[in-house]
């Protein structure tokens, strides 16, 4: 494969001097924004000048060779927020700072450090039972569905799709499935991560840790057969402040990226005739519409971000050192260069929807994942054999996010089911 570092020469100038960069922040393209991408890819190319929110300048990285070199040269792209050379003109209360503001977490740990953090996470996660995490999904599935399957309708992203995941992860990792504590934290997290208007998501992430920590000292006391439990007796040591640091990126990775996979999965089973002879239980168009929504509607849209570590050309860009780069995930799963003939959707799964190299989801962290949506779906299906859209597809309406990829509300119709 070229090399994508070096596709074409390069314009001069940096972010900032590009005045047909696109905003990123208010996007009439939030509902379509398949068509931002094609506009941006016709436009700049793989790699296109976009201001984040306070026009800030940065690079969206769109095509597939380029998301996979970035993402693959940690020497050249890493992850240490501290090299961006835009701090200066970041407020405290910028609304990205839950991404960008360094912590001591494994995501922006480099080297040694970071296989050393990413390994405690790895061997956390491989002691959790995939056929008991699938067993206890389907339990959460049957209690959520049993409250509202007698009345004959349901809005589900708010009563189950957000709902199953929360009470897996949090059951995992050692804290009560519910409880106003349990939700709270899961409130916050969202604002997190993708924070609606009027939403605090610097206050929420603060409120986020605060929480973690509590758990973290109880476990120390009291530890259990769980994820935060085996992470605080690793060998490799890591204090209390790092387990909290690191639990924060696994529970936010694992609970809405999680269920936006989980909607967009139902959305295209609800929607598209190719699966609709076959969706009651229809396993297999199951996992077809899993491996597609990874593809067309990856949960985690676009991710920042990677700093480049010198000058460098990228897609025909100069990049300068200490740049931001945005990977276009969602962009780079749909590039016409892999899809020439606009066939998405085959069942292979070299999409890019758990990133790429070093720092792509930690092992089993996908296949847990894979085990909490495909047991949603199917248990779903399996009990309201029936479901059907209560609206017309085309009323359906995505959060306004050009990170997160989810509906705000998936309404659904079914026979009533006495319990």
């Amino acid at each position: 494969m070229t090399d994508p570092s070096s596709a074409r020469p390069a314009p001069p100038g940096c972010p900032v001097h590009q005045p047909d960069a696109v905003r990123l922040a208010g996007l009439e393209y939030q509902q379509t924004p398949s068509q931002l991408y094609r506009a941006l890819r016709w436009e700049h190319g793989p790699v296109a000048p976009v201001l984040l929110d306070g026009d800030i300048p940065a690079w969206l990285v769109l095509g597939y060779s380029e998301v996979t070199y970035v993402t693959s040269h940690d020497e050249l792209f890493a992850r240490d927020s501290r090299r961006w050379n835009q701090w200066e003109n970041i407020p405290a209360d910028w609304p990205l700072m839950p991404y960008v503001g360094y912590q001591p977490s494994v995501l922006f740990t480099e080297g040694d450090e970071h296989r050393r953090r990413a390994g405690v996470i790895t061997q956390a996660l491989e002691g959790v039972d995939q056929f008991e995490l699938a067993r206890n999904c389907q339990s959460i599935a049957d209690r959520l569905i049993a409250d509202f399957a007698g009345s004959g309708h349901a809005e589900l992203m708010s009563g189950y799709v957000h709902a199953l995941p929360m009470r897996a992860v949090v059951q995992m990792c050692g804290m009560p499935t519910s409880g106003e504590d349990t939700q709270q934290l899961v409130e916050d997290l969202r604002i997190s991560l993708d924070a609606a208007e009027g939403d605090d998501p610097v206050a929420a992430y603060g409120r986020v840790g605060e929480r973690l920590q509590q758990l973290v000292k109880d476990k120390r006391v009291s530890p259990g057969p769980d994820v935060t439990s085996r992470m605080l007796q690793h060998p490799a040591g890591l204090t209390d402040e790092e387990v909290v640091q690191d639990l924060i990126s696994v529970i936010a990775a694992a609970q809405q990226p999680t269920a936006n996979w989980i909607c967009n999965t139902l959305r295209l089973l609800l929607t598209d005739e190719r699966f609709a002879v076959n969706v009651s239980g229809g396993r297999l168009s199951v996992g077809e519409a899993l491996n597609e929504a990874l593809w067309l509607d990856t949960p985690t849209q676009n991710f920042i971000g990677r700093w480049a570590v010198r000058d460098i050309q990228l897609g025909g860009r100069q990049i300068r050192a200490g740049d931001c780069l945005v990977l276009g995930l969602a962009a780079a799963n749909t590039d016409p260069q892999i899809w020439p003939e606009s066939n998405v959707g085959a069942e292979n799964a070299a999409h890019l929807s758990f990133s790429n190299g070093e720092h792509r989801c930690p092992y089993p962290a996908p296949l847990l994942a894979d085990v909490m949506a495909r047991t949603a779906v199917e248990t779903l299906l399996e009990r309201l054999p029936d479901l059907v859209l209560s609206v017309e597809p085309e009323t359906l309406t995505w959060r306004p996010s050009i990170w997160m990829r989810g509906l705000t509300s998936l309404p659904v119709r079914f026979t009533p089911v006495v319990q």
